[in-house]
């Protein structure tokens, strides 16, 4: 799964730190759901949607192996 959460982050001069702790999640979580090692809950996609005031849809995309 594909996601512009560095890229969200850069528009919102966020740190992985600063989103981990607006989500309540570690900063760990966040780089790994960056890098691809991680698929974040329903709940968590969610939260990082509302931090970034955008569609879980903009953030995460499918791809084929998916």
């Amino acid at each position: 799964m594909k996601n512009t959460i560095k890229i969200q982050r850069a528009f919102k001069d966020l740190t992985q730190e600063a989103l981990a702790n607006k989500i309540g999640v570690s900063r760990q979580t966040i780089n790994s759901i960056e890098n691809n090692r991680y698929i974040p809950s329903t709940v968590l996609a969610l939260k990082i949607s509302k931090v970034f005031d955008i569609s879980v849809n903009e953030i995460f995309e499918l791809e084929n192996e998916d």
